[in-house]
């Protein structure tokens, strides 16, 4: 009787094993504020690589949520820069899907869910670098004419 009681700590212990090993997922951090929203956002944008598409691109989509984090809806493009080709466009375009992809389900709050369901956000997606030269005024040099 005693043989037969044994495997059932090995087995106990065999199906405990992959979840000690197995790095411990974090919990993803609660979307409370509509600047959660657009930092969530920002932090899973990848753009296209800089020679597949042009650095330049700003583009602007309009996306719902619904209460449980997903897309609601269908997003819609509603600016992309003029200077941008037909490549440009769809490299954008493909970068902003993967993006809205990489960070739904949105992990909102209760109190936020109800608050943003069903609300369009409009969100600006862009590649440019800050300039690290500081732009200066000049016009203290210019001569006074009375």
């Amino acid at each position: 009787m005693a043989a037969s009681r044994r495997p059932l700590p090995f087995l106990a212990a065999a199906l405990l094993l992959p979840s000690l090993i197995a790095p411990a997922r974090a919990q993803p951090a609660q979307v409370d504020t509509i600047k959660d929203v657009f930092a969530r956002l920002g932090s899973c944008w990848r753009p296209p690589p800089p020679g597949r598409a042009n650095p330049d691109m700003d583009i602007t989509v309009i996306v719902s949520f619904n209460r449980d984090g997903n897309i609601f809806g269908r997003p819609k493009i509603t600016y992309e820069s003029q200077q941008a080709t037909d490549h440009d466009r769809l490299m954008y375009r493909i970068a902003v899907m993967e993006t809205l992809q990489r960070c739904t389900p949105m992990p909102f709050t209760l109190g936020m869910a109800g608050a943003v369901a069903g609300h369009p956000f409009a969100v600006r997606f862009h590649n440019r670098k800050p300039s690290l030269q500081p732009t200066e005024k000049r016009a203290w040099l210019l001569p006074k004419i009375l």
